[in-house]
């Protein structure tokens, strides 16, 4: 069985486009550790599979624009080929396709990363909305450890810090949690 892929390797993957969160075919074919031709060819293959906006098609200008500030999209730069974006369901019908032990582990772990993305996204959301300060307290907490717990799960807390400085309609909020890894 292959390793689960780390919550960063992914999160690093995912960028907006239009307003979505996607991940542009090299990097599903990356992941997934296939070229991107089989990912485009997969996708050619189930048209069906794929509605209005499960994939986006970029632009020349939106190209141009992620090659000047993504360095790991150079090489788009001298494709003729426009790059794919698969949004969150586009990856999940991808998943459909794609047989293999990797893309299985792999789709497990996009969604899971999706999922978290959106849940502390919520959080600091609900936390930007209470004006209650037990409220504000326990989600301050409650979103420190899904942050602690998506980019490290071997470590355990050892301490945790909250302050909170409220300045004339601008919440600033800082949590520090302090590991050490389990031995």
């Amino acid at each position: 069985m292959n390793a689960i892929i780390k919550f960063e390797h992914i999160e690093n993957k995912i960028i907006t486009l239009r307003g979505l969160q996607v991940i542009l075919d090299s990097d599903v074919a990356s992941l997934y550790g296939v070229q991107t031709k089989e990912i485009n060819q997969a996708v050619k293959n189930n048209p069906d599979k794929f509605p209005k906006g499960y994939i986006l098609v970029l632009t020349k200008a939106e190209k141009t624009e992620l090659v000047k500030n993504f360095d790991r999209f150079n090489p788009l730069k001298h494709s003729s080929n426009a790059p794919k974006a698969f949004t969150e369901k586009g990856l999940y019908m991808l998943a459909t396709i794609l047989k293999s032990e990797q893309a299985t582990q792999t789709t497990l772990s996009i969604i899971e990363t999706f999922a978290s993305l959106k849940n502390i996204s919520r959080t600091i959301n609900e936390l930007s909305k209470t004006n209650n300060e037990n409220k504000k307290q326990q989600l301050l907490k409650k979103s420190g450890e899904m942050i602690a717990e998506i980019f490290d799960n071997d470590l355990a807390n050892n301490e945790s810090e909250t302050s909170i400085e409220i300045n004339f309609a601008v919440l600033k909020f800082k949590h520090t949690i302090k590991k050490k890894k389990d031995s």
